[in-house]
C-alpha cells in the first residue's frame, strides 16, 4: 500500500485516548458546575417575579372588594351565636375575593353565605368546588403538596399576641410594647371588633378598611407569603376556611423563621409547627426574604434581616411611628 494511503488509513482509524476522554468529561463537568448556579438563579428570579405578580392580582381583588363594600374582605367569617360559632364556616378573605380574580363560577357553587349554616362546609362536599385549584394562590418556589388546594398568601395580623400551646413563647414579648406604639392584644386575633386587632386581618370578621390603617396604607402590610407545610392550620382546601390559616400570621415571628411539620410540642418546641408563637410567621423559599403586599397595592421584598422593631411598625396599622418601607 502506498505510504500516502497508509497514513490516511491510520488517521481515519485513530480514536480518543482514555486521558483525552477524561479531560473532555472534566471540562464538561466544570462547565455544568459553572452554569447550574446561574440557571438556578434565573429560575428563582422568575419564581419570585411570578409570586409578586400573584400578590398584585390579589391586591386588585382586595381593592375592588373595598371599593364595593368600603371595607376589606373579612379575614374570616363565622356565625355569631354566643359570640362566635366555630362550627359555622362562612369563609376566608379569599372566598370573598373570588369574583374579583375571575373565579365567579367557583364562588357561585357556595350556598348563600349569610343565610346558610356552615356554607363553606357545604361547598366542600361538592367535588367541583373542593377539587378546584386557584393558580394565583400558589408561589412557584413552594412545591409542597401541589395536588392539594392550598395558599401561599395570608392576611397579616401585625404584632398580634399569639401564645402557643407548647410552653415556649420567645416572641410573645413583642406584642405588648407601649414604647413602640401598641399594647397587649387578644391572642391569635380572636376578637370580633377591629379595636384590638393590630394588623389588617383576623379570622373572626373584624371590619377593617383603608381608614383603619392610621399609619398609612403604603407603610402597612396587607398580605404576605407563607409556607403551608410549616403551619398546623393548613390542609387541602384550608384557604376556603375561616380557620384555615390564611388570616393567622403575625409579624411577631421573624421573617423566614422555620418550623417543622415532623416535630410536635414535646419533641422540639422551638421548631414545632404546632407552636403558634413560632410557626405563625411569614416565610418563603426565596433567598434572603419574603414578598409582602402593602395596603396601597404595592409589593415589596423584605429582607429576613430587617430590624425587628421596624418590622412590627410595618405590621401594625396604628402604631403612629411612621416607619417607611425598607
Amino acid at each position: 500500500m502506498p505510504r500516502f494511503y497508509s497514513q490516511l488509513f491510520w488517521r481515519q482509524k485513530r480514536a480518543f485516548t482514555l486521558i483525552e476522554l477524561l479531560v473532555v468529561i472534566a471540562i464538561i463537568a466544570i462547565l455544568i458546575g459553572l452554569l447550574l448556579p446561574a440557571v438556578q438563579k434565573v429560575r428563582e428570579a422568575a419564581a419570585r417575579a411570578k409570586c409578586q405578580n400573584n400578590l398584585r392580582q390579589l391586591a386588585l381583588a382586595n381593592h375592588m372588594y373595598h371599593d364595593v363594600n368600603n371595607i376589606f374582605p373579612p379575614g374570616g367569617l363565622t356565625g355569631r351565636a354566643n359570640w362566635v360559632d366555630w362550627n359555622d364556616d362562612k369563609g376566608s378573605w379569599m372566598i370573598f375575593c373570588l369574583p374579583y380574580i375571575e373565579q365567579e363560577p367557583l364562588f357561585k357553587l357556595i350556598p348563600d353565605i349569610l343565610s346558610t349554616f356552615n356554607p363553606l362546609g357545604v361547598a366542600r362536599t361538592i367535588p367541583a368546588f373542593n377539587n378546584a385549584r386557584v393558580p394565583i394562590l400558589r408561589c412557584p418556589s413552594d412545591g409542597w403538596n401541589l395536588d392539594h388546594s392550598l395558599s401561599n398568601y395570608a392576611g397579616s395580623l401585625g404584632p398580634q399576641c399569639a401564645i402557643g400551646p407548647c410552653g415556649f413563647n420567645p416572641f410573645q414579648t413583642f406584642c405588648d410594647r407601649p414604647t413602640w406604639g401598641y399594647t397587649w392584644s387578644p391572642d391569635h386575633g380572636n376578637w370580633i371588633e377591629s379595636d384590638l386587632i393590630r394588623g389588617m386581618f383576623n379570622r373572626l370578621g373584624a371590619k377593617i378598611n383603608m381608614a383603619s390603617a392610621v399609619d398609612g396604607t403604603s407603610t402597612t402590610i396587607l398580605l404576605g407569603e407563607v409556607l403551608p407545610e410549616q403551619h398546623d392550620h393548613y390542609w387541602s382546601g384550608s384557604w376556603t376556611h375561616f380557620n384555615g390559616g390564611v388570616a393567622h400570621h403575625t409579624t411577631l415571628v421573624p421573617i423566614n423563621y422555620r418550623s417543622d411539620r415532623r416535630v410536635g410540642c414535646s419533641t422540639d418546641p422551638p421548631r414545632s409547627f404546632q407552636n403558634w408563637n413560632v410557626s405563625w410567621g411569614f416565610k418563603s423559599f426565596h433567598t434572603g426574604g419574603t414578598n409582602f403586599l402593602f395596603g396601597d397595592g404595592s409589593v415589596h421584598f423584605i429582607s429576613q434581616n430587617i430590624d425587628h422593631r421596624t418590622y412590627q411598625y410595618l405590621g401594625c396599622r396604628n402604631d403612629r411611628q411612621g416607619a417607611g418601607v425598607p
